[in-house]
């Protein structure tokens, strides 16, 4: 099912009436890119501890983009702005409540700008990358829980998946240089950040906790130097948006015995479960013509969060197309996309394949960001996945939780193809 025809379905379903070429005839080009753009737009976020490399990656990936036919716009970090223009830091508790009303207010700069620059580049009608300072769930690790928890009350969000996967395609989380590279620890590139080394270390924890559950939160450590680090997240990037790239896997796969007792995990643990929905669509061939491209095929995913009582909380929805090349890489290309687009899609869903139903538990472990997939249909199967760095001057190991039971390794043999969701 390709980009262009998910494009038709996005008009058509905002259009709220009127076929798509009834209502372009109405309309400039630029206003219908903007409902509907014809090619793929990807959020990242780039966050993370004090001195982690945040500006540096910003400044790399930019221009390595830009030469690749991509247009780009970072994002500054909102609170940024506040301090730079006047804000002193003694605001936060200079009057009762002060600190909710600061972080509601960076809220607004955050999402004011990056829906500006989004709609701007969906004008544009190329392919396009927004690069954001930092994102919105950062806002919750400088916060007391209860206070968070009033700020998003008063902002009616039912749901932090809003401000999660529903709204950013990746999370980069780049680890402070004050964990495993503590004599590179500087502030000198940032005036606004004051932190000290246990502070620093402190708030990556807390920051990193912030942005658990996302589908694609990548973390990069310093296991490695810092120019590695660096080629990382661009090999990383290049990979979310469709380039080639040397980062051949990105995820190890182990099976398990038995689906995890949530209880068993240690208090500090921090967890996020959801249950997943994923359609495969019918397979539309005529955009085909690489002659390097093994298999193509494309599903739609409804992800919907629940609280640890097992009530439901919100969900959010997504179209991904793959790619399979003869060298082995595998490409994927993924939009965010609404409910509504979500349902007209669904329509047309292959019914030669299962709809495959799963439970899935997202959490930190020493640094690491591992999902465990539970299958609830068409099987009964328990798969772990666990981030890992494949690339040059890197390692390839995982260091297993030991509050799971785990049977092997999933490798990439004929045999275990049968663990994948698409078979």
């Amino acid at each position: 099912f390709s980009a262009r025809n998910l494009s038709q379905t996005r008009l058509r379903s905002n259009s709220h009436g009127p076929l798509a070429q009834d209502i372009s005839a109405e309309l400039t080009q630029a206003e219908v890119n903007s409902i509907a753009p014809p090619a793929p737009i990807y959020k990242i976020v780039l966050t993370g501890g004090p001195c982690g490399g945040k500006t540096t990656s910003m400044a790399r990936l930019s221009p390595y983009l830009r030469e690749r036919g991509f247009e780009v716009i970072t994002c500054p970090e909102a609170f940024s702005l506040l301090v730079n223009n006047g804000m002193a830091f003694d605001y936060l508790s200079a009057v009762k409540g002060m600190d909710i009303v600061v972080q509601d207010t960076v809220m607004d700069m955050q999402i004011g700008m990056e829906d500006g620059f989004e709609r701007v580049l969906r004008a544009r009608g190329k392919p396009a990358v927004l690069l954001c300072d930092r994102g919105l769930m950062d806002g919750s690790a400088y916060m007391k829980e209860e206070d968070w928890n009033k700020l998003m009350q008063k902002r009616e969000i039912g749901c932090v998946s809003e401000l999660r996967e529903g709204r950013y395609n990746a999370v980069f989380h780049l680890v402070t240089a004050a964990e495993g590279a503590e004599e590179y620890y500087t502030l000198e590139n940032n005036a606004v950040r004051t932190e000290s080394p246990e502070l620093a270390r402190s708030l990556d924890s807390m920051t990193l906790n912030a942005w658990v559950g996302h589908p694609s939160l990548k973390i990069f450590d310093n296991s490695t130097d810092f120019e590695t680090k660096m080629q990382r997240v661009v090999e990383e990037t290049a990979r979310l948006v469709g380039l080639p790239t040397h980062l051949q896997k990105v995820t190890t796969k182990f099976l398990l015995k038995k689906e995890p007792d949530l209880s068993s995990f240690p208090r500090e643990v921090a967890f996020q479960i959801f249950e997943v929905e994923k359609v495969y669509l019918y397979e539309e061939n005529e955009d085909v013509s690489q002659e390097n491209v093994l298999k193509e095929y494309s599903f739609i995913r409804k992800r919907t969060s629940l609280r640890k009582s097992g009530k439901e909380s919100g969900s959010v929805y997504g179209w991904t197309s793959v790619q399979k090349m003869k060298d082995g890489q595998r490409i994927e290309k993924k939009r965010i996309i609404t409910k509504r687009e979500y349902l007209s899609l669904f329509n047309n869903r292959d019914k030669t394949r299962h709809i495959v139903r799963q439970k899935r538990i997202s959490f930190l472990w020493n640094i690491q960001s591992f999902n465990v997939h539970v299958f609830k249909e068409p099987s009964d199967v328990c798969i772990l996945h666990a981030q890992v760095r494949s690339s040059p001057g890197s390692g390839d190991t995982v260091d297993m939780p030991s509050f799971l039971d785990v049977d092997r390794l999933i490798t990439d043999s004929v045999e275990d193809e049968i663990y994948g969701a698409y078979q």
